[in-house]
């Protein structure tokens, strides 16, 4: 059954007077709405195909059928026309099929929110950002907060902005903007000023205010010091929740994503359920909240359930330390360009302790942040402690990000059965710049993708979007080539990490299935199974893989649903 609407509101509302910024400003459960998901086909037969399906038992075939929401055959064109009946016949003439694509994290509405904003990932000098920055403020209200952003510094060199950068740009307008990892922002001196930020504000422990030499604020806020500014950032409606909503299922539908995991807070949750109530969602969401807040997550599974298979709870997410790319990241040993760094934790070990430890009591899945090798050991660490003390049952610890894994501790992974829930396109983005942070020998546990499987882990691929494109085929690449973004590693960055493609689509779709606890219903195809489906314009399988970045999503089909068909394949 769905969750019931008006207890998670009242838990999300509970959430609100303790963190306002992050609650919806217009929480009433009617009044805006969506236009409702398409109906499922009444049957729709695909032929002449590479169906991929990811089942062990028959991982290739040739047509598939679907009847409704669910697959009713798979098997040989000749078969599947056999039982088509009065089935729409679609002929692939040799695409691909496979699955359809779970992206194991992201940040479902923070990404559709950055679609209509200042857009400024690939901002290549000082000067270009700060123009971008200035053509968008012109175009919105005065007092409006510019948002989003998704700034790389390591563009131009590494240095970090400031606010005196962006002050004459944005008279009017207060600036709150992120880099692409999340890990730290730029405000301006207008939302300094709104949230009471100065020389005079103390340091916030597991954050960092960045000051110029006189002691003044340069504008950039680190990881928990970010939160000084939750009080002053105005929230958004529910009707542009609901609208950044519509546009991230949009995007993903584009890029054959039909399940999403998404990291965020109860706000969120209220968000989809609104959604879901309307009949509106076309993509899969199984949403994590704060493992801080494990027992109201208890209570509401118990009085409500997990949900169903269009909207699930029953994930807490929680954080060990930062990123690499703001020096945050907890590392065993200093970073390599700051000889007297190691990092931070945003959370103490205490805590982790005591909130995953709660949280699997309770029967509930534990999703923690770790990138740097320090992190990453301290949380297997309380995995294998929490996995000792309480009763054994099928728990399915999940470390998200998985970065930089010091050697010692890969076989770990496969040993605790933790899922290594890992975003491909962060390799060949991260790649061009690592080695400077870390060095090459460290880099060598960076990205694991083969040596993890090699340890037994299961895989679970995502994006991470917002900070990375929720693009599959892009995912795929990354893992099967390593080649970095700025193409300076023909032959892949750490190139024995590289994977095959196969072992990349499993971890896109099985893997991430089972990382969702929903492996039953969705990740492969075979008859009972989800319709959730991919056409692919090439098989992936049979071509060069630096040329899978050029592969193109023809369909999407979620639950039987055609979410994504712009040529009309299938009408």
């Amino acid at each position: 059954m769905p969750i019931s609407h008006p207890a998670v509101l009242a838990a999300a509302l509970t959430l609100a007077s303790l963190t306002p910024a992050r609650a919806m400003s217009q929480s009433t459960p009617t009044g805006p709405t969506l236009a409702p998901a398409p109906a499922p086909v009444p049957a729709l037969a695909i032929v002449n195909a590479r169906v991929w399906t990811g089942d062990p038992r028959r991982p290739w075939a040739d047509a598939v059928l679907v009847r409704g929401e669910r697959i009713e055959a798979v098997g040989s064109s000749a078969e599947v026309r056999k039982r088509a009946g009065a089935a729409r016949v679609v002929d692939a003439k040799g695409m691909m099929v496979t699955p359809g694509f779970i992206d194991a994290h992201v940040h479902f509405l923070d990404g559709g929110f950055a679609l209509s904003s200042v857009k400024l990932r690939d901002a290549r000098t000082k000067a270009e950002f700060i123009s971008r920055i200035r053509a968008f403020a012109a175009t919105v209200p005065p007092g409006t907060w510019i948002l989003n952003g998704d700034w790389d510094h390591t563009n131009w060199g590494g240095e970090l902005p400031d606010r005196r950068w962006i002050d004459s740009v944005t008279p009017n307008n207060p600036v709150w903007i992120n880099r692409l990892d999340g890990h730290m922002n730029l405000a301006n001196s207008l939302a300094l000023a709104a949230a009471g930020i100065g020389r005079d504000t103390r340091e916030v422990a597991g954050g960092t205010i960045v000051r110029d030499a006189s002691g003044e604020p340069t504008g950039v806020l680190k990881d928990n010091a970010m939160d000084l500014m939750s009080n002053a950032v105005p929230a958004p409606s529910l009707t542009m929740s609901l609208r950044a909503l519509d546009s991230a299922m949009t995007y993903v539908a584009e890029h054959g994503v039909t399940s999403v995991h998404h990291m965020g807070s109860w706000s969120d949750l209220a968000v989809f359920q609104e959604a879901h109530r309307q009949g509106a969602l076309r993509t899969r969401i199984s949403a994590a909240v704060p493992l801080s807040t494990w027992s109201m997550l208890r209570d509401t599974v118990a009085a409500h359930g997990r949900g169903d298979a269009w909207l699930r709870i029953g994930g807490l997410k929680g954080f060990v330390d930062g990123s690499l790319g703001s020096h945050t990241a907890a590392m065993l040993e200093p970073f390599t360009d700051v000889p007297s760094d190691r990092g931070l934790f945003v959370n103490t070990p205490e805590n982790l302790y005591a909130w995953t430890s709660g949280a699997d009591r309770a029967g509930l899945q534990v999703i923690v942040h770790a990138i740097g090798d320090r992190a990453i050991r301290t949380q297997l660490d309380i995995f294998q402690r929490v996995e000792a003390e309480n009763p054994a049952r099928d728990r399915r610890f999940r470390i998200e990000h998985a970065q930089h894994i010091a050697p010692a501790d890969m076989k770990r992974f496969g040993a605790l059965g933790v899922i290594a829930s890992m975003q491909p396109y962060h390799a060949i983005d991260d790649g061009r710049w690592a080695d400077a942070v870390i060095g090459p020998e460290r880099a060598k546990g960076t990205y694991a993708f083969k040596s993890l499987l090699d340890a037994g882990a299961t895989l679970a691929f995502g994006s991470d979007w917002f900070v990375a494109p929720a693009a599959p085929l892009m995912a795929i690449y990354a893992a099967t080539t390593r080649r970095t973004l700025d193409d300076r590693h023909p032959g892949g960055w750490v190139p024995e990490q590289k994977i095959s493609v196969e072992q990349a689509l499993r971890a896109h779709t099985a893997g991430s299935a089972r990382a969702g606890f929903m492996e039953r219903e969705v990740g492969t195809l075979a008859p009972g199974m989800f319709a959730d489906l991919v056409l692919i314009d090439r098989d992936l399988t049979r071509i060069a893989p630096e040329t899978i970045r050029d592969a193109r999503v023809m369909m999407t089909m979620v639950g039987g649903r055609v979410v994504y068909d712009p040529s009309g394949l299938t009408r």
